[in-house]
């Protein structure tokens, strides 16, 4: 993936460092040169001097052809603008954003921009969110051990019953939305079309869940 981070403190820089040794293409925004310094030494990705909703910035930084833009300054104003920039004006597939005040989580959710904002998991949960995401967390839990996650069952899932999908220690239904109603999974019930389902899952899990959920009838 090509990734735009905006934000080269801490989170920014770490996640950034633990990319670019997974072979993704990162390109990091921030307004202060000297922030350069928290990347370990010979970071390959690109650093770019200057505000992270300037579109100039952004265009050098290459969000045109962007697969995940996320913005981890310090500001939550910064954050929001950045983010919306990228989502609605460059259509980046993926957008992510930390929030500090709590209050503005609303924003986020009105935009369609997941949100982090606890600092104790913020790089694991948005390294999480990149790599399985079309599995982004409903809510997590703890310092995001456990994450539930919503999905539509894949058409080849059809007939199954739904207590087969659980992994003991890794993975449980809880609950399904069928035609708009949401009812609880039982014995015996099987998956029928357009169900969408949470699951529970351990972080750990996570890409065990989606090479389930993607796998193609036959293989």
């Amino acid at each position: 993936m090509r990734v735009i981070i905006v934000g080269c403190g801490r989170v920014g820089a770490t996640l950034a460092a633990q990319l670019v040794t997974e072979g993704h293409d990162v390109r990091l925004v921030d307004r202060q040169p000297k922030a350069r310094a928290l990347l370990p030494l010979g970071f390959p990705g690109d650093f770019l001097v200057g505000n992270g909703f300037s579109r100039s910035v952004l265009e050098a930084a290459g969000i045109a052809h962007a697969d995940a833009f996320v913005a981890v300054t310090s500001r939550d104003t910064s954050n929001i603008v950045s983010a919306r920039t990228a989502k609605e004006t460059y259509r980046v597939p993926v957008v992510l954003a930390r929030v500090y005040d709590p209050r503005r989580a609303d924003i986020y959710q009105e935009l369609g921009i997941p949100a982090v904002s606890s600092v104790r998991w913020a790089v694991s949960r948005i390294h999480q969110m990149l790599l399985h995401r079309h599995l982004t967390p409903e809510l997590a839990f703890g310092n995001g051990e456990t994450l539930l996650v919503r999905s539509e069952l894949p058409a080849y899932l059809t007939g199954r019953q739904l207590t087969e999908f659980d992994v003991d220690g890794e993975i449980r239904v809880v609950e399904i939305t069928r035609a708009g109603r949401s009812l609880l999974p039982a014995h015996g019930v099987p998956a029928e079309p357009g169900d969408l389902v949470t699951f529970a899952v351990a972080a750990t899990a996570l890409g065990r869940l989606r090479g389930f959920l993607d796998k193609e009838l036959g293989t």
